[in-house]
């Protein structure tokens, strides 16, 4: 497989790479079959982090006897020098390896302070002078963040949510964080699970010269698919265009990327989720989403008091609680006219990617 440098990183990576946050949902075996079939196939570079479970120990039974041939990508989500130490040495060890190609930090709501001695960045830094980490960066939603982690200059690489449902402004993001140098690496290309065109999602991205997909894969039916289309290398020609046409002009409004901010909800509503459900009772598998435990999720939607703890979380300055109440009554109106459409005896759904 084609392979492309990661900003200034130095480091070569596949044009695609293994997100490896579904396989928590594979048993060892199958994960490890998964992964390993993946390398076969050309994917050099793997994408994990300390609080999805399992994944590092599956990357680590997988790939550790070729680790001299792969590039791996994890992250903490703590935010002191103590905590994030301490994360990436069960890293290093959960993986068998001893280093971390490029170390993240998770989800923080700011920028980690270089000057402080005690933070998180300081951990960071610390690890990398010792040989534990090649590279340093953020992996994130909040959009003036990411600006402010460009102009900065303390970072390597930049992982953010990007696809052909993106603002101008994430666009300007994307192309400010690869003229800087920086490694721009995509998460949710397929927007959460609501895009279902591969072809027109890797063809979007391909646009963007040294954007680097994170595809989260978790069968191997979903592999082979992927590299499928990395072989095929589609341009973005007019049926491809006009899929992208139609997807945003169904789907941009309200668009919720499924980042989880805004949760938890003192009401117990599943936000992240619930919030964009008229999409996936449409563009997923139906039956799922309309079993009782779905019905019981969207139910709870009525217990929102409309306290507005999750409006200042939400990076995309959502109104969530107008949202969830649209999407009650929608998922009410499909349910009544789709229920005959659902099994006699309903069984929980299985864990899908498109819920992460």
């Amino acid at each position: 497989m084609e392979k492309t440098r990661l900003g200034k990183t130095g480091l070569m990576v596949s044009k695609i790479a293994f997100g490896a946050l579904p396989i928590q949902r594979r048993g060892m075996g199958e994960a490890v079959k998964i992964l390993r079939c993946a390398y076969n196939g050309g994917i050099n570079y793997f994408d994990t982090a300390s609080v999805y479970t399992d994944s590092e120990e599956k990357i680590g039974e997988a790939l550790s006897d070729v680790r001299h041939n792969i590039v791996i990508s994890t992250k903490s989500v703590n935010s002191n020098r103590e905590k994030v130490a301490k994360d990436i040495e069960t890293s290093l060890r959960r993986m068998k390896t001893d280093y971390i190609d490029i170390f993240q930090f998770h989800n923080l709501p700011k920028l980690p302070d270089p000057d402080d001695p005690d933070g998180a960045y300081a951990a960071a830094l610390e690890a990398k002078k010792k040989g534990y980490v090649r590279c340093i960066g953020l992996s994130l939603h909040p959009m003036d963040v990411a600006f402010k982690a460009v102009e900065s200059g303390f970072f390597e690489t930049l992982q953010y949510p990007f696809s052909y449902l993106s603002t101008d402004r994430e666009q300007e993001l994307v192309r400010k964080t690869i003229d800087s140098g920086m490694g721009y690496i995509v998460m949710k290309g397929m927007a959460g699970g609501l895009l279902s065109n591969a072809r027109a999602c890797y063809a979007f991205i391909k646009q963007f010269s040294g954007a680097v997909p994170i595809w989260g894969i978790q069968t191997m039916e979903e592999l082979e698919e992927w590299l499928s289309v990395t072989e095929e290398n589609p341009e973005l020609d007019d049926g491809l265009r006009a899929v992208i046409e139609a997807d945003r002009a169904e789907l941009r409004s309200g668009f919720c990327r499924c980042c989880g901010y805004c949760m938890p909800c003192p009401a117990g509503i599943e936000i992240r989720n619930c919030a964009r459900m008229n999409r996936l009772i449409r563009r997923a598998p139906w039956q799922e989403f309309g079993s009782k435990l779905w019905r019981d999720k969207m139910q709870l939607i009525e217990n929102c008091t409309e306290c507005g703890q999750c409006l200042p979380k939400c990076p995309y300055n959502l109104d969530i609680p107008n949202l969830l109440k649209f999407m009650l009554d929608d998922y009410h109106k499909y349910y009544e006219e789709n229920k005959h459409l659902l099994p006699e005896i309903e069984q929980p759904p299985a864990p899908r990617a498109f819920e992460l």
